[in-house]
């Protein structure tokens, strides 16, 4: 349905969205897909926030969700070749390796892809606890993507339960995040979804390698001091589209924006 604003000089137009058409499991995977013939990474972001702006509720994002959301969260990650997350995000939200049931593993292997992905933490100084979950309930081993400064020790404290890398290049005390997809694209996984946090994603949208946003707005107000999505000190305007939402029985809306200059 198409609502034309009475007496607004620039004709524009106001889509309103319907719920014309449903979409199952099946649907929603080749709705997300991502593109044929990749050669280089492709990153795609899911993050999602509160009507209000906020990207946690009680710290924590996952505080946010519904049925839906994990629905959606389970399908991008059935799609992906890896999860990129920040140290911050796994030790918040508690991470553990990727689990699937047979029917998402039976889904990868048609696809050509292995039957679970590894999870990949940006972490700058290596510090993370060889006891959490991510090393101890995963069934392939991490990847710790680490600079110069943090390597030789990271090694020594995780080198049995994942495998580390220094992707620091010019800057020894950084991570650098184009030579983190270098790595990723090596090792043939092009298919990279971005888990968070706000400051992984900001750094991603600061360098212009994010090329698509995926945005759950859950129908809540949280109030209070909850972030927004990206945090950062950069500032870019880097032109995005949309591609048509998605919503639930529960009133969350499903977003997806893709980078203007992409064909598809």
């Amino acid at each position: 349905m198409i609502l034309r604003m009475a007496g607004d000089a620039d004709g524009t137009q106001f889509t309103l969205l319907g719920a014309e058409t449903t979409v199952d499991q099946r649907g929603l995977a080749a709705y997300y897909r991502y593109p044929d013939g990749l050669q280089s990474c492709w990153v795609r972001a899911n993050m999602i926030t509160s009507a209000d702006g906020g990207a946690t509720r009680d710290g924590r994002s996952g505080g946010l969700g519904a049925a839906g959301d994990r629905a959606l969260f389970g399908t991008l990650r059935q799609l992906a070749d890896v999860i990129l997350v920040g140290a911050g995000t796994v030790r918040t939200e508690n991470y553990s390796g990727v689990q699937f049931d047979a029917a998402r593993r039976a889904a990868r292997q048609r696809a050509g892809q292995a039957e679970v992905p590894p999870i990949a933490v940006l972490t700058r100084t290596g510090r993370l606890d060889r006891e959490c979950r991510l090393f101890e309930r995963t069934e392939v081993a991490p990847l710790i993507l680490t600079c110069t400064d943090s390597v030789a020790d990271t090694r020594a404290r995780l080198g049995d339960v994942a495998e580390v890398f220094d992707v620091s290049r010019a800057r020894p005390g950084s991570v650098d995040l184009p030579a983190v997809l270098d790595l990723l694209a090596q090792r043939g996984l092009y298919r990279v979804l971005a888990e968070g946090g706000p400051a992984i994603l900001g750094a991603l949208i600061a360098e212009s390698l994010l090329d698509e946003l995926c945005v759950t707005v859950a129908p809540l107000l949280v109030g209070g001091p909850s972030a927004r999505i990206v945090t950062g000190g950069g500032a870019v305007a880097t032109r995005m589209r949309p591609a048509a939402p998605l919503t639930d029985a529960d009133g969350f809306l499903y977003l997806r924006y893709l980078r203007a200059d992409d064909p598809r």
